[in-house]
């Protein structure tokens, strides 16, 4: 299928994807991730891969909207965990 990416348009096929990520270890996922066979990569790699073009050249969802569309599932980026203030009251301390 026929995607653009950074201004550059790729023809991407689900299963030239898999082959292209399968021998590469993923990174930890800090921002939106994509599913490939049983691993899961953060989006920004996968692209990088496919496109052979630097990560600050492409947006996340540029990526997405890509990898969505030949058949793979994307998930947002997790939640933030906010660390306890002085003022949580629910911490230990009470303040």
């Amino acid at each position: 299928m026929r995607c653009v990416i950074a201004g550059f348009s790729f023809d991407l096929v689900k299963n030239e994807v898999e082959a292209a990520m399968r021998d590469i270890k993923p990174e930890t996922v800090e921002g939106d991730s994509v599913t490939i066979g049983r691993r899961v990569y953060p989006v920004k790699q996968v692209g990088e891969v496919i496109t052979r073009q630097d990560r600050r050249d492409f947006s996340a969802k540029e990526v997405v909207r890509a990898l969505t569309r030949i058949g793979f599932t994307c998930h947002p980026a997790p939640a933030a965990n906010p660390a306890a203030t002085p003022f949580d009251p629910s911490s230990p301390l009470g303040y």
